[in-house]
């Protein structure tokens, strides 16, 4: 049975960002079931999660009360538009129930099925929003060197990641990248206020090169995710928000990772006391239980759009799913659990536990940088901690990572320049993130088994 399971993936389930006859060489991995923090594969084989799925089983594995929620929406109403006027209960409770949690006048929702599409959502509704108030020319948009904005044909410009660039003929000629904070490498050095500073000022510099008429936005993540969970120093959320404001270019917060206690707070943006203009979301608002996003607008953005629309004309983006009313229901008995239902409070209690065994690593040979905030952390090797080299490629650390993750029974992220990445789900006790962290140590020295790694560290 598994076999066959194997045999058919290989023959007709296309898999996102793997290349493709590797894919049908190695075979899937295939996984069974979930309960909490750990899943088992169809071979019998149970792992700790420490990655939540793909950073969205905020809520872990087995909630029953999210998978009644969905039902009890499935046999009452299992679909309902958007378009013509109509609506549904659900899907207008949980934009309330968002604009409550959201910061400052993040009061406007408009629901998407993921976070890719809240991208392109965002990028049409600021390009609208400049034509109808009178200024087409601002159409450049600036986006952080490493970080992820999606893989649509619009978003994957924004991203500055090079395997959603090549060969697609992204990103276009007015989407634009400023250094990452990075504070482990930034040719600045490491003091938060240089970087502070640093960022700033690079970005005056880059809206002062496109000319600040035609400069349209600034998309930014409190913590860059895909780009090797880079944290910046505690302001730096802050200082862009304010440069932006100052520049008069909108401030688009990326939560789609950051978002429903992934860093501590409901918003990653909550913790610089950041209110962006937009605010996309994803993952967590449904722990992924069902696919959903949303695009989140101030108060002050929609009342330009609308007020300056001509009053007949439909303003021309939907989805044909967007505020599917079983996704909403699952969105609102995931926001239940982690408010009502302590999620977001054991997330916090247990997170100063994982910083600190996290950075017991730093004793390992092949550990350069540990950072966290939240639940959210990556730890970043090398094979020289006081050069900080990055190792070889042709050490295949990324690749030894993701076989030894199985191997030892602990799910994280192996990204592809030698760094692990980590999102456990909010309901981890202190056992299961000791257990992470152990099996974890445990892959680390059996890369150093790995003779070429071994001789690399000497």
């Amino acid at each position: 049975m598994l076999d066959d399971l194997v045999a058919l993936d290989r023959r007709h389930l296309i898999h996102p960002v793997v290349p493709w006859r590797e894919h049908e060489r190695r075979g899937a991995r295939i996984l069974r079931s979930g309960k909490g923090a750990y899943v088992t594969a169809a071979d019998g084989t149970t792992l700790i999660d420490a990655f939540s799925g793909l950073w969205c089983v905020n809520a872990g594995y087995g909630q029953q009360s999210i998978v009644d929620a969905i039902q009890r929406q499935l046999t009452e109403m299992p679909y309902a538009t958007n378009y013509f006027h109509y609506g549904n209960e659900t899907a207008i409770r949980l934009a309330a129930r968002l604009a409550e949690l959201a910061p400052g006048n993040l009061n406007r929702v408009f629901f998407t099925l993921g976070g890719s599409d809240a991208i392109d959502s965002a990028i049409r509704m600021i390009r609208y929003y400049y034509n109808v108030t009178g200024r087409p020319a601002k159409k450049h948009m600036i986006a952080l060197q490493r970080g992820f904005h999606g893989s649509s044909s619009l978003g994957s410009g924004l991203t500055a990641l090079k395997n959603f660039h090549d060969d697609f003929d992204s990103p276009t000629p007015w989407q634009h990248h400023i250094a990452s904070p990075y504070p482990y490498r930034n040719p600045v050095g490491q003091n938060p206020e240089v970087i502070i500073a640093a960022s700033v000022q690079t970005l005056k510099d880059k809206v002062a090169e496109l000319g600040s008429e035609n400069v349209a936005a600034l998309f930014a993540e409190p913590v860059q995710g895909s780009g090797g969970v880079l944290v910046p120093p505690d302001g730096w959320f802050k200082a862009m928000r304010d440069a932006a404001r100052e520049l008069d270019i909108l401030f688009v917060a990326d939560e789609v990772i950051t978002g429903f206690g992934r860093t501590g707070p409901m918003f990653g943006s909550e913790y610089d006391g950041v209110v962006p203009d937009m605010m996309t979301i994803a993952k967590g608002l449904t722990s992924a239980y069902q696919p959903m996003g949303a695009l989140m607008m101030s108060d002050t953005l929609y009342a330009a759009i609308a007020d300056s629309s001509p009053e007949a004309r439909s303003i021309g983006h939907g989805y044909t799913y967007s505020g599917h009313p079983a996704s909403a229901a699952a969105g609102l008995e995931a926001i239940r659990l982690y408010t009502e239902g302590g999620l977001l409070e054991n997330g916090q209690q247990i997170a100063p536990r994982f910083a600190a065994r996290l950075e017991d690593l730093r004793d390992h040979p092949l550990v350069g940088d540990v950072r966290v905030r939240g639940l959210l952390a990556a730890v970043e090797l090398v094979t020289n901690k006081e050069r900080k080299t990055k190792p070889d490629a042709g050490l295949n650390i990324s690749q030894h990572l993701a076989r030894l993750s199985f191997e030892k029974r602990v799910i994280f992220r192996a990204f592809s320049d030698d760094m692990a990445g980590f999102a456990p789900p909010l309901c981890c006790s202190e056992d299961d993130i000791d257990i992470i962290v152990s099996r974890f140590r445990e892959v680390l020295d059996e890369l150093l088994l790995v003779n070429e790694i071994r001789m690399a560290a000497a």
